[in-house]
């Protein structure tokens, strides 16, 4: 079944989680990360759950630079595993790495093939189209 997430989220169900691209100084003062702070982003806290959020690094700290290929994979790894672990839950990817960050959905997706398998990860469009082509 194709999962996927809308491309402007604004409200989120009880049991859903937005998950969006954060930098490793836990500002998120734009773009998705500056959304989150409605669901409970917290600043100083760049991975992981915060409220009914979920950051993955994607830039450095002060967002300075964007975090290489094989940084980010190892946070969505990391994500992934947890979502595993948590399947009442419903996790709302953002296109993560693909607005401040700069990177490509052809960066990033690719980094998020496991996740097809995950039955409560739900994927921009972007995303899910580069991995079932």
């Amino acid at each position: 079944m194709k999962r996927i997430s809308t491309s402007n989220i604004t409200e989120l169900k009880e049991n859903e989680i937005f998950v969006f691209g954060s930098n490793l100084s836990g500002i998120h003062g734009a773009g998705a990360a500056k959304t989150a702070l409605q669901w409970g982003a917290e600043f100083g806290k760049y991975s992981g759950l915060q409220g009914r959020t979920y950051a993955i690094p994607t830039k450095g700290q002060f967002a300075k630079r964007s975090l290489n290929i094989e940084e980010i994979n190892g946070y969505i790894r990391e994500f992934i595993e947890f979502c595993k672990q948590n399947s009442e839950l419903k996790f709302l990817v953002t296109e993560i790495g693909c607005g401040l960050a700069g990177l490509k959905p052809e960066n990033i997706a690719p980094l998020f093939m496991e996740a097809i398998e995950v039955e409560n990860i739900y994927l921009p469009e972007s995303f899910y189209n580069i991995l079932t082509k």
